[in-house]
């Protein structure tokens, strides 16, 4: 009963989330299709840190770092498009495009590889360990932006052309919106299927006890890893469709700001829920306008919401409405 309650409550955010756009065009507020893109991007960056948050207990307060990459990539692969000039990589010329496949394509590569590099020796510790090494490489990453004056240093790169997806007009913001949202219910179905998985059940079970993991010949490490690489994937992902959103890359998405809301967001929702994420990306974005357009402490009153959520409903808006849930 309370499983198919749950359902019912995935299937109605996710219907509110699809009608909205298209009801902000009809009410002749376009504004809000921006709103209803930024939640489901910002949804999409939170499922990837579910998957490590949710499923493998990884408190990573890092996230911004793959998030930030991934805009970065889209960035300069569009800044080198209109140019006219390839990415120097070293040992290979990358040409710039702004066809949004490359560029996806580029940014997960990117984000992956940062989170297995990250992953190797983060995943090491544990506990408020792990936690401040994820934090120091986001900061890391986030001076390194700060510091790289070829790509606007502290004072970001613009988008000056649009990326593109083969026949689709990106520039109509509607389109735009379906298309984050097709890829946020893509890692929406990534996560579930990988939670419903044996990999999955390992995952879970080494965030309960790693030594019993262990002792059945499974290894945490390399669970733990696989995870957090997939996590740092889908996050990059999302990163490069913000950039796109805000025609804009600014070091402030790798900033440790950035990293804590996300978690807030997961929080919000409820971690290790499936559609948690986005439900918290939801009523962030909703504080955000709302209350941002009535004071600039704002953030006062989504500490309180967050307070709230941990002191009563654990399993975050989506578990206080579905109530107490069965998982196996």
């Amino acid at each position: 009963m309370t499983i198919s309650r749950e359902t019912a409550i995935n299937v109605t955010l996710a219907l509110i989330l699809l009608a909205m756009p298209f009801l902000a065009l009809q009410l002749g507020k376009p504004f809000y299709v921006t709103l209803a893109t930024r939640m489901a991007i910002l949804g999409l960056a939170a499922v990837g840190l579910n998957l490590a948050l949710g499923l493998g207990g990884l408190v990573s307060f890092g996230h911004a770092a793959f998030f930030g990459v991934g805009g970065y990539a889209a960035g300069i692969l569009a800044s080198h498009a209109f140019a006219g000039q390839p990415l120097n990589l070293g040992l290979f010329a990358l040409p710039g495009t702004n066809q949004m496949l490359v560029v996806w394509s580029v940014a997960v590569l990117a984000g992956g590889l940062l989170a297995a590099a990250i992953g190797v020796i983060s995943l090491r510790t544990s506990g408020v360990y792990f936690i401040m090494i994820t934090l120091a490489f986001a900061q890391m990453t986030y001076y390194f932006a700060i510091s790289w004056p070829a790509y606007g240093g502290e004072d970001g790169l613009s988008i000056t052309i649009r990326n593109v997806v083969p026949g689709i007009n990106t520039l109509i913001p509607i389109n735009y919106f379906l298309v984050c949202y097709a890829l946020l219910l893509t890692a929406l179905l990534i996560f579930a299927l990988i939670r419903g998985s044996r990999f999955g059940a390992a995952l879970q079970a080494s965030r309960q006890n790693k030594l019993r993991v262990a002792s059945i010949g499974i290894a945490p490490f390399r669970i733990g890893l696989v995870a957090f690489i997939i996590s740092g994937m889908i996050t990059a992902l999302s990163g490069a469709l913000y950039a796109d959103l805000n025609r804009f890359v600014s070091p402030s998405m790798l900033s440790w700001h950035m990293s804590g809301e996300l978690i807030i967001i997961v929080v919000l929702g409820g971690v290790g829920r499936l559609w948690g994420p986005v439900a918290g990306a939801m009523l962030f974005v909703v504080f955000e306008f709302v209350l941002g357009g009535l004071t600039e402490r704002w953030q006062f009153f989504l500490g309180l919401a967050l307070l709230a959520v941990v002191l009563f409903a654990r399993g975050g808006l989506v578990g206080f409405l579905a109530g107490r849930m069965r998982h196996g």
